[in-house]
């Protein structure tokens, strides 16, 4: 970037600014280029100077490299947990660092057996959902967790969306979470991202021969400038995969569910008319398929 495309750092705006602006200044002060400052780890320039913006937050081991190489006496390594805990707001601790990949993610793709992906929800969706996994909650904890899952899905509105596909399990369209009204109007939402082309959904019929991956949601993020991550979850627990070779694995199994689910042309005409049925106060019916099919 030349230097007249600097843009200075507003440290006031969040946690991550703060430090962020802070590291720059010791960097800039120990007269070290981006480059000179992550020699040695095993991050780029790209991802100190997202760091550097307040727009990632800093791995622990990173932040030893560099109190290491700065002299910092073990500063930016104790400010990880302030700035984790800022970026991770109304997000259980084990999904805000997939919040927040998801905003640099080129392509994200889905498999939901179990509810309509967050991302796809509506707030009557959301608000079920929650009530269905945690029906003690405090509400106004509730209600800070649902906003925060649907803000999430400002990021379908930017220039630079990711590419998000969905395969839907058959049961999250015909066996409803809600009443017929407000479930019409869930898959009335996910129908109108499809056609305004930010999203791409499929149903698997119920009978798909893909058993193997019926009780595993997860979701697959690619990034432009980093390595794709895979993340499982439970109702009340989640993992991230890093390893390659099993990304290169889910990555496959996802192909494979993918080349089994209707395709998205005949699944969006399914979910209108399920949408419709339910308008009308009829069950949607399952798609008869072979088993082989």
């Amino acid at each position: 970037m030349g230097q007249g495309k600097r843009k200075d750092i507003d440290g006031s705006q969040s946690v991550p600014c703060f430090y962020g602006k802070e590291l720059r200044f010791q960097r800039e002060k120990a007269g070290l280029s981006m480059a000179q400052l992550v020699e040695g780890s095993f991050y780029g320039t790209s991802y100190l100077s997202e760091i550097e913006r307040g727009q990632r937050r800093m791995p622990v081991d990173l932040a030893r490299h560099v109190d290491q190489t700065l002299g910092t006496d073990g500063y930016f390594e104790r400010c990880c947990e302030d700035v984790r805990r800022a970026k991770q707001g109304a997000h259980a601790s084990y999904f805000a660092p997939i919040a927040e990949a998801e905003t640099r993610a080129q392509a994200i793709d889905v498999w939901a057996n179990a509810l309509i992906p967050g991302l796809l929800q509506t707030e009557a969706y959301g608000r079920a959902a929650d009530r269905a996994s945690d029906p003690f909650a405090r509400s106004d904890e509730a209600e800070a967790k649902l906003q925060a899952r649907l803000s999430r899905a400002a990021l379908f509105d930017g220039p630079e969306r990711p590419e998000y596909w969905a395969v839907l399990h058959e049961s999250l369209i015909c066996e409803p979470l809600l009443p017929p009204t407000e479930m019409a109007e869930q898959l009335d939402h996910i129908v109108a991202l499809a056609e305004q082309w930010r999203v791409a959904p499929q149903v698997l019929p119920w009978n798909s021969g893909t058993r193997s991956l019926l009780l595993l949601p997860f979701m697959l993020l690619e990034f432009n400038d980093e390595p794709a991550l895979v993340y499982t979850e439970g109702p009340y627990h989640g993992q991230i995969v890093d390893d390659p070779a099993l990304v290169k694995r889910y990555r496959k199994a996802y192909d494979r569910l993918r080349a089994a689910a209707l395709s998205p042309e005949a699944s969006l005409a399914l979910i209108k008319q399920a949408a419709e049925d339910y308008r009308h106060g009829k069950r949607p019916v399952l798609v008869e398929r072979s088993p082989l099919a």
